[in-house]
């Protein structure tokens, strides 16, 4: 995926969860953050940011806060960036022939990321952006997360029924060890991951290359439950 117009920032301070006041060309600029989780290990003053330049007269905030610098990596903290790399990456083929794609999907009282049929089988797909990186081993979730733990319930119950079932952090960032479930931050998030896997939902992790406008799916990295 690519974004259009991008600007590089400096990061001077978080007053919410949506919006960041960031040096930009000189001038102090307020932006709208594409994220709302916490984010703090990636947003010190002075960080190096990128930001979309949207330029539009309907918006409030002209620039979107995009990516980060953390040390030799470049994040991208866009919490819709993570969907849109994985349509491209199925739609190219990235689980193998697949028929159907669809985003959004609903069945029964649920709705996922994206359905499509493999192999003649109807499948579901849950897609968690994951930035939350120390040393090399990412973790998810950053924060507790309620409707987290609900997908991987209505996961688990479609595994057991004979669906496939699918879910696939997308590791924002590239080079990295591996991806661990954050038990001390989110237990309930652990253990409802555990079971979706023993109940045969396939957990599924991939890092990004990612450019300050750019983010593509890149390699598989090893989730350790």
């Amino acid at each position: 995926m690519r974004y259009a117009k991008m600007v590089p920032g400096s990061f001077l301070s978080r007053p919410n969860r949506f919006i960041a006041h960031i040096a930009i060309h000189g001038k102090e600029e307020i932006c709208h953050v594409k994220n709302t989780g916490r984010c703090r290990e990636l947003l010190p003053p002075g960080a190096q940011v990128w930001c979309l330049d949207a330029d539009s007269p309907t918006r409030k905030t002209r620039y979107d806060l995009i990516a980060v610098q953390k040390g030799d990596r470049l994040i991208n903290m866009d919490s819709q960036a993570p969907n849109a790399a994985v349509k491209e990456w199925l739609a190219a083929g990235g689980l193998g022939p697949i028929e159907d794609l669809r985003s959004e999907s609903r069945y029964g009282d649920s709705r996922f990321d994206f359905s499509f049929t493999k192999d003649g089988i109807p499948c579901f797909l849950e897609v968690k952006g994951v930035t939350l990186e120390t040393d090399g081993i990412c973790a998810f979730p950053d924060a507790p997360t309620q409707r987290g733990v609900k997908h991987l319930r209505e996961l688990t119950a479609l595994a057991r029924s004979g669906y496939g079932a699918y879910v696939l952090f997308v590791i924002q960032m590239s080079d990295v060890c591996h991806l661990r479930p954050n038990d001390a931050t989110d237990p309930a998030f652990g253990a409802a991951l555990r079971e979706a896997a023993a109940a045969g939902v396939q957990i599924l992790a991939m890092d990004c290359a990612v450019t300050p406008d750019t983010m593509t799916l890149r390699q598989s990295v090893e989730v350790r439950l």
